[in-house]
């Protein structure tokens, strides 16, 4: 008759439940990191399609590290417990016995040494493994935080920080995931399946194999000493206090960790009030006396400005920054929802909006980003400034400032067909727009036309908003507006 095995717990339930929280987390940290880590390859590409896109990715890795966080921040709690309530011996401090033992079984492996090392509670291999495990939660952490809040982090460090703390979190992840593939799961799995935490017990044979010395002080009744109820409760109230205020410190971390960003709309300049400009509708009963043109200066000139639109960078200058700078995440639309590999992908923005805004810099999202600092594939200063040049000068795709409409051509047959009954000579609110240097010096309400952005021109904005007498139809507004971006040349 076979002797019944005898079995000895070695985890709780509720290190076992905690073990399967970090498990989780920790696999699905590493299923959703790697695909950011490597864009590009095929089955990267698959998994985020597969997921709902990168924004759904991003959102379950976020999870997934908060869960971490708080198990970590309740491993650290309950560790206080068992050491300063408990008094357990801190059985997971490395140890130079450990150094010894490591060596011994070095050697032992490849045969020169009989005897394998005999070790307690925790063998230098687990003890590796924890402490691994430790130093990996604090270099993803912080890397974490400066790329989760890169604004915020922006603010206090460097810009080149952030695109290092990428390369070194990408960096660790591949490790911890090679490490629990390889390192992990040959010793305890492979090797000998330690089922010890899914049951939370070993067999006797186990742990005379694994853990002799822990055995023997099971045996000789010194493992586990009992605490005198008076004197648990005596520390117990000594130690929930601090561990209170340990919790609140924590968790205070973990919600600032998760809300401190700021969301890139408030990075965005607040837009001009929209002003209701007065235009009556019928003559006034006096014409006032047409303004006499004022001589503009040569740079003010509308030759003198649209050829310094002319003189802005293009597009085939553009494309060879945004080729090296963004590219690696924006090559195609399936990763971030915008693809800047051509230019008219780049002009139709991504699924947030437009990234760029013809003719104004400042309320281009594309400026405005890389202006912060801190963005992956940042431009220099020099690279910034061209772009702000080419988006100023109308983000043209290449310099043809003859190839739209003129003043010249259709735009005054326009203007005077539908605009001269109230804006001739009577100029009516002081503005002509029978002739081209009138019309450029605008009204008493002031310019209607600014060169390159016809989105913002008065003469656009009001023909926009519809029931104007005089009322262009779409596809004039269109043409003004296109020769008004173009530079509103004369001829």
């Amino acid at each position: 008759m076979s002797k019944k095995p005898i079995f000895y717990q070695r985890f709780p339930l509720a290190r076992r439940i905690e073990h399967i929280i970090m498990l989780l987390s920790f696999g699905i940290l590493g299923l959703t990191g790697l695909p950011q880590r490597y864009p590009l390859a095929g089955i990267s590409v698959w998994f985020v399609n597969l997921i709902g896109g990168i924004e759904n990715l991003r959102a379950v890795h976020h999870v997934s590290a908060t869960v971490m966080m708080l198990g970590t921040a309740w491993h650290i709690v309950l560790a206080g417990y068992k050491v300063f309530v408990l008094r357990e011996k801190m059985s997971m401090l490395p140890s130079f016995q450990d150094v010894k033992d490591g060596w011994q079984a070095l050697l032992h492996n490849i045969g020169f040494n009989k005897k394998f090392p005999q070790m307690g509670r925790f063998t230098f291999e687990e003890k590796l493994e924890y402490w691994a495990f430790v130093w990996g939660a604090l270099v993803m952490g912080l890397t974490g935080f400066l790329m989760w809040n890169p604004i915020t982090a922006a603010k206090i460090l460097p810009g080149d920080w952030i695109p290092a703390a990428k390369a070194a979190h990408g960096g660790e992840a591949v490790l911890a995931v090679l490490a629990i593939i390889i390192w992990h799961m040959y010793g305890v799995h492979i090797r000998s399946f330690n089922k010890s935490m899914w049951t939370g017990k070993m067999s006797e044979e186990e742990m005379l194999h694994e853990h002799p010395i822990e055995l023997a002080d099971i045996k000789a009744g010194i493992a586990n000493r009992q605490v005198k109820p008076e004197v648990l409760r005596k520390r117990q109230r000594i130690y929930y206090p601090i561990a209170g205020i340990l919790t609140a410190v924590m968790l205070a971390g973990i919600y600032g960790f998760v809300n401190t960003e700021e969301t890139a709309l408030t990075t965005i300049p607040p837009q001009p009030p929209q002003i209701q400009v007065y235009v009556p509708q019928t003559p006034t009963p006096v014409p006032t006396k047409p303004p006499t043109a004022t001589p503009l200066p040569a740079t003010a000139t509308p030759e003198g400005q649209a050829a310094e639109l002319a003189a802005g960078p293009a597009w085939d200058e553009v494309a060879p920054l945004i080729e090296a700078k963004c590219l690696t995440c924006h090559a195609t639309a399936d990763m971030t929802g915008l693809a800047m590999d051509t230019y008219a992908n780049t002009l139709a923005g991504g699924k947030n909006g437009a990234v760029v805004v013809p003719g104004d810099s400042a309320n281009s999202v594309l400026y405005i980003v890389q202006a912060v600092g801190g963005h992956l594939g940042t431009f220099t200063p020099d690279e910034l400034a061209i772009v702000q040049a080419w988006i100023d000068a109308g983000a043209l795709e290449t310099i043809d400032p003859v190839s739209g409409p003129v003043w010249d051509g259709n735009i005054a047959t326009v203007l005077q067909e539908k605009c001269s009954a109230c804006h001739g000579p009577a100029a009516m609110g002081g503005l002509n727009l029978t002739t081209y240097a009138d019309m450029i010096n605008g009204g008493q309400s002031g310019t209607v036309v600014i060169l390159g952005d016809g989105a913002n021109s008065l003469l656009v904005a009001i023909q926009q908003a519809g029931g104007h007498p005089g009322q262009l139809t779409a596809d004039e507004i269109s043409i003004v507006q296109s020769w008004i971006d173009a530079g509103a040349l004369e001829k």
